[in-house]
């Protein structure tokens, strides 16, 4: 099970990688949102971990275009922000989140998150 992590804070991508790997998920990283949709194409991953701020591009307008690309219109994602702002949260759920966690999280927040939507797919 391939999961995609878009992220650009150094600890987050390490705990992140940490928690997932030790439970047989095969992570990849990228850390920009400039070229964030090739990583997605090129890497194809079971499910998204999509931070909200990034250079380039917003989590936002990646989401969008996640959920406008054919190959990846049912991939879940989860977006990480350090803004929980209702607005933000509205923003996302319009554009198809699956699931919308704040920073920090608990570790055994972000896998039991994975798990759940990863199960179906």
């Amino acid at each position: 099970m391939r999961v995609l992590l878009i992220e650009d804070e150094p600890n987050i991508i390490e705990a992140i990688n940490f928690i997932l790997s030790r439970e047989g998920y095969d992570v990849v990283t990228h850390a920009n949102g400039h070229d964030a949709m090739d990583a997605v194409r090129d890497r194809a991953p079971n499910m998204i971990i999509l931070d909200v701020m990034l250079p380039g591009r917003s989590g936002f307008e990646i989401l969008e275009d996640i959920r406008a690309d054919q190959a990846f219109a049912q991939t879940p994602v989860l977006m990480l922000t350090a803004r929980g702002q209702t607005r933000d949260r509205e923003l996302a759920e319009k554009l198809g989140v699956s699931k919308f966690m704040t920073k920090p999280f608990a570790n055994s927040e972000v896998l039991e998150t994975v798990r759940t939507l990863t199960a179906n797919v």
